[in-house]
């Protein structure tokens, strides 16, 4: 049975991300989005930023902002940026460059409390109208050396695509022993603050 597709009525939407999760999320919803990618260079901006000290609230939402940016300066539909950080002891994570730099991330965060911080950004008609940042806190359990070399070869294809070195739906779970957070924010697309927004400016479904 098809029930349709959710529309905005004065613009089509557009996710300036590359990332297969965050559209897996989108396609679930039923929304009719398209997907580009959007390419900043992140770690220049995040190294400048901190040279600053920018706080790293601002400096996630400054990288959401300027992926959308760059596609809301040729379309003016709604245009969807999405940026995530992670955060120990006041350090800001990148994504690994390979499995060593991975094992170093979890060897830093085993045991310890992070944080993950999620920025969403919302361009219409060239303009920024809406923006959202999500913030939750994950407990990792102490991990062994060999927990670690375990976890990163039977994960080996997931690691490297977040700054923590896991993805909570590839088998990041088995990593901790508390989550304080929401299950989208933590995947790296605050979903329901989105829909939410969404309908107030007229998403509607559209039936076939």
């Amino acid at each position: 049975m098809n029930f349709g597709q959710f529309e905005m009525p004065d613009g089509h939407i557009i996710l300036a991300s590359a990332s297969q999760t965050r559209q897996e999320m989108l396609k679930k919803t039923h929304l009719s989005f398209h997907a580009h990618p959007s390419y900043i260079d992140e770690e220049a901006i995040k190294y400048a930023a901190l040279q600053e000290d920018m706080p790293h609230d601002d400096i996630v939402i400054l990288l959401a902002e300027l992926k959308a940016q760059q596609l809301a300066s040729q379309d003016p539909g709604y245009v969807l940026g999405c940026d995530q950080v992670l955060v120990c002891e006041e350090k800001l994570f990148s994504k690994p460059a390979n499995i060593e730099e991975a094992k170093e991330t979890l060897a830093f965060l085993s045991g310890k409390t992070h944080n993950l911080l999620t920025a969403i950004i919302v361009f219409h008609q060239h303009k920024r109208i809406w923006h959202h940042l999500a913030k939750a806190s994950l407990h990792m359990r102490v991990l062994s050396p060999q927990d670690i070399d375990d976890y990163c070869l039977l994960y080996a294809d997931h690691i490297c695509h977040s700054p923590g070195s896991y993805q909570i739906e590839n088998g990041g779970a088995h990593l901790f022993h508390k989550i304080d957070g929401d299950y989208y924010d933590i995947l790296g697309l605050p979903l329901l603050p989105l829909l939410s927004f969404l309908r107030t400016r007229g998403l509607s479904r559209v039936t076939p």
